[in-house]
């Protein structure tokens, strides 16, 4: 019993010990120290959050700033609080969209010449049973504008020395100092000869094109797109309607590019598509080139070709649900003048019998 007693009040004793000595390591007015200062002298580098996920490095000026009271404003206004928060430095496709507004202010309002422009896009070696020659193909273009109707022709060196006989008959003082390439009697393939023919050429077509009287004569016009007309009636005969459009369209946009003035020539382009976008049965295509025609012809009251384009666009715009009451309209005029409507041949007839000049 008595030795229970004594190991209790050696234990009690143990500790009270203990206790003493805790209180002296930890005084009771002992509190944390606060290091906040000596740890930000640690880090070497400032955290921020931007579209990149990018670290700015100790000195750099952060991107975001939405922590700093001193950009930030707030007011109150009808019970709620709004903060305006100023801009990020701005991104580099902002900065690019930025000059692109930029630019487009400084050329809004002014002028984009358009010009006409002649490449010559290939050059190759023909040989047929009879000849030898190089086959030049030259692309028209037209630029300061997005450009996407193809005009191309192919002309050989003798094309372009009876193009430069015809403008010197007709335009003598004009072509008075325009030197024309010669012919070689050797070396006329060679790639060099070629290359330089080449842009010879592109220069040539440049500069006539370059003088009003010459731009505008039917020497020069029907030098580009004459000979795809005709090939493209001949397919019309053959009843080769793709390969029509193909040509047709071709000397379409040459016309439209070389602002050519012949009516006759215009009409009966777009005469030729219309028909045979219906012989395929793409009326909406036939009905819009016949209806442009038309249109050209709205005060040719005389024009072979007016009666036979009224009753084709009626017809066309009737199977496809447009209106036709002004063509009607315009066909019983006519009718009520004395031309006799009931007795023509059809649009097809007119265009295979015509006589391309």
């Amino acid at each position: 019993m008595a030795s229970k007693i004594l190991h209790r009040f050696r234990r009690k004793v143990r500790k009270e010990n203990v206790t003493e000595e805790t209180a002296q390591d930890f005084p009771e007015g002992s509190e944390l120290e606060d290091d906040t200062e000596g740890l930000s002298s640690r880090l070497s580098g400032t955290l921020s959050f931007d579209d990149a996920d990018t670290v700015a490095e100790e000195g750099t000026q952060p991107d975001a700033v939405d922590s700093d009271p001193d950009f930030l404003q707030s007011w109150e206004s009808d019970g709620v609080e709004n903060v305006e928060k100023p801009l990020s430095a701005p991104h580099q496709y902002s900065l690019l969209t930025n000059q692109l507004q930029e630019n487009w202010k400084k050329t809004k309002g002014k002028l984009i010449v358009e010009k006409l422009m002649f490449e010559v896009t290939s050059a190759n070696v023909v040989q047929d049973s009879s000849s030898k020659y190089v086959a030049y193909t030259i692309n028209v273009i037209k630029s300061g504008m997005f450009d996407t109707d193809k005009a191309l022709i192919v002309r050989r060196y003798t094309d372009f020395a009876k193009l430069n006989e015809m403008l010197n008959k007709h335009f003598r003082e004009e072509m008075d100092n325009i030197v024309f390439p010669r012919k070689k009697i050797r070396k006329n393939f060679t790639h060099e000869t070629i290359a330089k023919r080449s842009r010879s050429f592109e220069q040539y077509l440049q500069h006539i094109h370059s003088i009003g009287d010459i731009r505008k004569s039917k020497v020069f016009l029907e030098f580009f797109y004459l000979r795809d007309l005709k090939a493209g009636q001949g397919l019309l005969r053959a009843g080769m309607n793709e390969d029509a459009i193909h040509t047709l369209l071709n000397a379409l946009h040459l016309q439209e590019k070389l602002a050519s003035r012949d009516m006759e020539h215009l009409v009966f382009t777009l005469s030729a598509l219309s028909v045979c976008y219906q012989e395929l049965d793409r009326l909406e295509e036939a009905q819009a080139y016949c209806e442009r025609a038309v249109q050209i012809l709205e005060n040719q009251d005389k024009h072979a070709l007016l009666v036979p384009l009224l009753q084709s666009n009626i017809r066309l715009s009737w199977k496809i649900a447009k209106d036709k009451r002004q063509c009607e309209a315009k066909l019983q005029q006519l009718q009520d003048a004395g031309t006799d409507v009931l007795n023509q041949p059809s649009l097809k007839e007119h265009l295979i019998k015509d006589l391309l000049e």
